[in-house]
């Protein structure tokens, strides 16, 4: 957890009021009128396996930069694997955008609140300034990751969003804890789960609200956030403002946007899209089998990627190579890097620590390219000792792929 100002934990917010209020709720996103102007701009090849594989680019979308559109309404928006070259911290602009259902397009930020209920002392109704003024303003670098991120390669394919790799992105997220919040109200005895449900809104006529609930024990980690800030900004609309969940090492369909409930249960969660729905099998399936047991998809495992070349690229014969990209370690630090390929396994040199949720940096250099580097990848393994498969176990919802990503560098 970073400190801004103290060696404490605590660190005074580096947001105004004025700021937060007015932040992204103040403009209209006029997501609806994009679908025209997508025509005619360039394409991307995702290289996804069995079908269509380009998604158009497009730098339309208010605040965002060029971003993989597979969807307008309601926008789901993938980063081009490139920008992950740059740097650890992922831009807002170029950061990827997941909404299951229709997001409002402006918030009147003076007038939101935050409904605590359920299993507390006392049910309050809480503004921005009630949240802003519930504890120490903390920042927590953190990665948010769809739980579908990188489904399009699943093979055999599977129904759902065809993402790339671009389905994540790590920021320096800023607010208070969940736990401070919750204290508003009181937990009550008894409290097994939180659940949290936002502003947006299903598309059609009796289709469920968007709820998700973690577990007690993770809604009073000192890192679980109910967050306003986004890398030193508000939040943008498309991520969330003014407030939204933020549970560092768990995949991002828990981090809730546009927060506007909390309830505490007592029991299980049997809301649709934690009973029915981004649920994993508890032991290996087939595309065969039928009626197995399923929980929750949750805790994110340990993934790395090559972000210094692409697939195919051109490598100069006889000379130095030097690789790069990034790796994480999932619900854990990461603890290390290898380079693996036919004949090759080569620890790789991390760079600075950020935190034990964000991405960290990799580097090797290899001496002299003597030949083609065929079906090479990374290798990461985190603090618990889990490291990247070389298979992937397929699942029917394409969920939690954390397979060794391999390509093929040709020498010249």
């Amino acid at each position: 957890m970073a400190d801004g100002n103290s060696a404490n934990g605590k660190t005074r917010s580096r947001f105004t009021r004025r700021a937060l209020l007015a932040g992204a709720g103040g403009g209209v996103l006029a997501a609806p009128v994009l679908a025209q102007r997508l025509i005619g701009d360039g394409m991307i090849d995702l290289g996804l396996p069995g079908g269509p594989s380009e998604r158009p680019l497009t730098p339309r979308f208010p605040g965002k930069g060029e971003m993989i559109v597979h969807r307008v309404r309601p926008p789901v928006l993938e980063t081009p694997m490139a920008v992950f070259d740059h740097g650890t911290i992922t831009p807002n602009d170029r950061f990827f955008v997941r909404w299951n259902w229709d997001m409002p397009t402006q918030i009147n930020a003076a007038a939101h609140r935050v409904a605590v209920g359920g299993a507390v002392r006392q049910p309050v109704s809480l503004t921005l300034d009630d949240v802003a003024n519930a504890g120490d303003h903390v920042d927590v670098v953190a990665i948010n990751q769809c739980a579908g991120n990188g489904r399009g390669f699943s093979q055999p394919r599977v129904t759902g969003g065809q993402w790339g790799n671009g389905a994540m992105g790590c920021a320096r997220w800023t607010g208070v804890r969940l736990k401070d919040v919750l204290a508003k109200a009181g937990v009550a005895d008894g409290a097994a789960r939180v659940r949290f449900a936002g502003l947006d809104v299903p598309m059609v006529d009796g289709a469920p609200q968007f709820i998700k609930s973690i577990p007690i024990d993770i809604a009073m980690r000192d890192d679980v956030l109910v967050a306003w800030g986004m890398n030193g900004e508000p939040l943008p609309l498309l991520h969330g403002y003014p407030l939204r969940i933020v549970v560092p090492g768990w995949f991002s369909t828990y981090w809730v946007k546009m927060l506007s409930t909390i309830e505490v249960l007592t029991g299980d969660d049997d809301s649709y899209y934690v009973a029915k729905t981004y649920r994993v099998p508890t032991a290996p399936v087939t595309p065969q089998d039928k009626g197995f047991e399923t929980v929750p998809v949750s805790v994110m495992p340990p993934r790395s990627f090559i972000t210094s070349h692409a697939d195919g690229a051109i490598i100069a014969l006889g000379q130095p190579l030097e690789l790069r990209g990034i790796a994480m370690g999932g619900d854990a630090a990461l603890a290390r890097v290898d380079l693996v390929g036919a004949g090759l396994e080569l620890p790789c040199k991390l760079g600075p620590d950020e935190g034990t949720y964000g991405f960290r940096r990799w580097t090797l250099r290899i001496p002299e390219v003597t030949g083609d580097l065929a079906q090479i990848g990374v290798r990461a393994t985190n603090a618990n000792g889990i490291t990247q498969p070389a298979e992937q176990a397929w699942n029917p919802s394409g969920y939690a792929r954390n397979v060794i990503e391999r390509i093929n560098l040709r020498a010249q």
